[in-house]
C-alpha cells in the first residue's frame, strides 16, 4: 500500500524545503507547489492525501484555490497557513472547508506533525462512515453450509490475503459480485473503496471516460472534469463486473493499466499513478472469446490469476431450505412484515425446482411470497397461485425458440420428453426408465432436478 501523500503550497522555495524535510523524515511522500494554478495541476496528476496551504499567493490566493479545490469535489483535508495570521483569515478559511488554520513560522514540528495526523485521521474517520452508511442494513453474507460452498469459502480466504488479480466465473445470478465483496472485506484492502464497473450495462463510448475518467471539455457533453473508477479505487478495490462484454479498444487500455497502473484521463496528458486490486467477474467462456477474437488472449492469462467458480444453485440445492429462511426474514425486516414460515411440502418443492436463474431467481421469488401472501404460512398451493415455480414450460407462441440459449432449449426439451413418457407409462418411474434406456436412480435424479413430481404424490396435494 502506497504511504501517505502531502502537498505543500507556498511560494517561499525555503518553506517548500523546510517542510518538505519534515514531512520526509516523518515517512510521507511530499509533493511540493508554488502556486495555487500549479497546485490544482499536481492534484489533478495524483491525488495527495492532505494538503498544507499558504494563504497568500501570487495571482490566484489560497482562499480562492481551497474554493476551486471544493468546486471539484475534491474529497481532502487542507491546512491552512499564513505569516499574517488573524482571526479573521481563520474563519474565512474554515468557513471554506480548511480543515484547520496554522500561523507561520511555525512554533513547533510537533504541532504541524499533530495537525498533520488529526487532519488523516479525521478524513479516514469520515470516509469509514460514508462507507459504513452506504453498507447500512445491507450484510455481505455467504449464506449455506453444502461441500461447494464450504470450498468457496475456503478458496475466498486463501485469495483474500494478498492483492493477485480474481476472476470470478459462474452462471448468470450465482452471485459473483458478492463473492467479489466478500474477497474485499476479507482483504488488506477492506478499508479502501470496493468500485464495481458493470461492463454490460454502460455504453462503449462512454465506458473508457467511466473507468479512467475525463478533462472538462475532451468531448460534447464533458462540461467538468471526471474522475474514473480506477482512480475512485486508489488503494481499494476495482471490480469489473461482466468483463466477457468489454470491447478490445477497452481491453487494450485495461492491459496497459494492469502492467502500469498508470493511465490518462480521457482527453488528459498526465499520468495518473494509482494502486488498484482488480477484480473481474464473467459468465462467459473467455477462452470460447479468446479463439473467437472477441477478447484478448493475453488480458484472459493476465486477470485470470487466481480463477474462483461459483457454483450453480442446482449444485448446491441442501442450502436452499437456508437461503429461503434467509431472504424472508430480511424481507420481512425490509417491509415491516412479521416473519413467515413455508411448510415442510412448500420447502421440500423449492429445493426441487431446477433454478435456472440461480440465486437471484430464488431470492425474487421469495420477496414475491413474502409480499405477496396474506398469512404467515406459505404452502405449496400459495407457490402455485402466484405462479413462483411454473416449470419452465416452453412459449407456445415461439416454442423452444422464445428461450435464450441453446442449454435452456435442451433442459425445456428434456423434461417435456420426460413427463410425457411417464405419462404413457402412468407414471411408472421404473418402466419409463427401462424404456427411455436410463437408470432408475438417474430418472428420479433428472424428475428432483426440473422440478417433476410423480402422479401418486400430486394427487394427495
Amino acid at each position: 500500500m502506497n504511504k501517505k501523500s502531502v502537498l505543500i503550497v507556498d511560494d517561499e522555495a525555503g518553506i517548500r524545503e523546510s517542510m518538505t524535510g519534515i514531512f520526509e523524515d516523518e515517512g510521507f511522500a511530499v509533493m511540493t507547489a508554488a502556486s495555487g494554478e500549479e497546485a490544482l495541476e499536481r492534484i489533478a496528476e495524483k491525488m495527495p492525501d492532505l494538503v498544507f496551504l499558504d494563504v497568500w499567493l501570487p495571482e490566484m490566493d489560497g482562499i480562492e484555490t481551497l474554493e476551486r479545490l471544493k468546486e471539484q469535489k475534491y474529497n481532502l483535508p487542507v491546512v491552512m497557513m499564513s505569516g499574517h495570521g488573524n482571526i479573521e483569515i481563520a474563519v474565512k478559511a474554515t468557513r471554506h472547508g480548511a480543515y484547520d488554520f496554522l500561523e507561520k513560522p511555525f512554533s513547533s514540528i510537533e504541532r504541524v506533525m499533530l495537525v498533520a495526523r488529526l487532519a488523516l485521521e479525521r478524513q479516514r474517520l469520515e470516509e469509514e462512515n460514508l462507507l459504513l452508511r452506504a453498507d447500512a442494513g445491507r450484510r455481505w453474507h455467504m449464506v449455506g453450509s453444502s461441500a461447494p460452498m464450504l470450498a468457496l469459502r475456503e478458496q475466498i480466504a486463501l485469495a483474500a490475503q494478498g492483492s493477485a488479480r480474481v476472476l470470478i466465473l459462474g452462471e448468470s445470478g450465482t452471485g459473483k459480485e458478492l463473492v467479489a465483496r466478500v474477497l474485499h472485506e476479507q482483504s488488506p484492502r477492506a478499508m479502501g473503496a470496493f468500485i464495481e464497473v458493470n461492463c454490460a450495462a454502460i455504453p462503449q463510448e462512454l465506458i473508457e471516460s467511466e473507468l479512467f475518467g475525463h478533462e472538462k471539455g475532451s468531448f460534447t457533453g464533458a462540461l467538468e472534469r471526471k474522475i474514473g473508477k480506477f482512480e475512485l479505487a486508489n488503494n481499494g478495490t476495482l471490480f469489473l463486473d461482466e468483463i466477457g462484454d468489454m470491447s478490445l479498444q477497452t481491453q487494450a487500455k485495461v492491459l496497459r493499466i494492469m502492467e502500469t497502473q498508470e493511465f490518462q484521463r480521457v482527453g488528459g496528458s498526465k499520468n495518473i499513478k494509482v494502486d488498484v486490486r482488480i477484480i473481474a467477474a464473467t459468465n462467459k467462456n473467455l477462452m470460447e472469446e479468446v479463439k473467437k477474437g472477441a477478447f484478448r488472449e493475453d488480458l484472459f492469462y493476465r486477470l485470470n490469476v487466481i480463477p474462483i467458480t461459483v457454483p450453480p444453485l442446482r449444485d448446491r440445492s441442501e442450502d436452499i431450505p437456508e437461503l429461503v429462511e434467509y431472504f424472508a426474514e430480511s424481507f420481512a425486516a425490509e417491509n415491516g412484515l412479521r416473519p413467515k414460515r413455508f411448510d415442510d411440502h412448500a420447502l421440500r418443492v423449492i429445493q426441487e425446482h431446477p433454478w435456472p436463474g440461480n440465486i437471484r431467481e430464488l431470492k425474487n421469488a421469495v420477496e414475491r411470497l413474502v409480499i405477496m401472501v396474506p398469512g404467515q404460512d406459505i404452502t405449496r398451493k400459495q407457490l402455485e397461485t402466484l405462479g413462483i415455480l411454473q416449470s419452465p414450460e416452453i412459449n407456445r407462441s415461439g416454442g423452444y425458440f422464445a428461450v435464450r440459449t441453446l442449454r435452456e432449449a435442451r433442459d425445456l426439451f428434456e423434461r417435456d420428453f420426460i413427463i410425457h413418457k411417464l405419462q404413457e407409462n402412468a407414471w411408472n418411474v421404473s418402466r419409463t426408465a427401462e424404456l427411455i434406456g436410463i437408470e432408475r436412480s438417474n430418472l428420479h435424479k433428472k424428475m428432483r432436478a426440473f422440478g417433476i413430481t410423480e402422479s401418486k404424490e400430486q394427487d394427495e396435494q
